[in-house]
């Protein structure tokens, strides 16, 4: 299990902000972050906002200090990356599941 911290600095809502990121999958990414105490509202597309008060917790929980560009590199090696405008994925048991009628 590996989760990523960028630095804290983007500037959003008179504060600094990490990304926190899996390059394993969501779920790990969401488990990581419940640990941290982060809400899932602090998800954006494929990484959580992490402010800068809660940088080093998330380090002492285990996530792993890289630069941004490393961050988003990882992100998109893993097939996890979202930009904007694109569509989340369709769940494997979405396709062609029966509807029930």
């Amino acid at each position: 299990m590996t989760v990523y911290i960028d630095p804290p600095i983007w500037p959003g809502h008179g504060r600094m902000w990490s990304h926190l990121v899996s390059d394993v999958s969501y779920e790990e990414l969401h488990a990581f972050a419940a640990r941290l105490g982060s809400p899932r509202r602090a998800f954006d597309r494929d990484h959580y906002d992490v402010p800068a008060e809660r940088y080093r917790a998330a380090v002492a929980l285990g996530a792993v200090e890289i630069g941004s560009k490393e961050l988003v590199r990882r992100l998109t090696a893993a097939g996890l990356r979202r930009p904007k405008g694109r569509p989340a994925p369709v769940p494997p048991q979405a396709h062609g599941a029966p509807t029930g009628r």
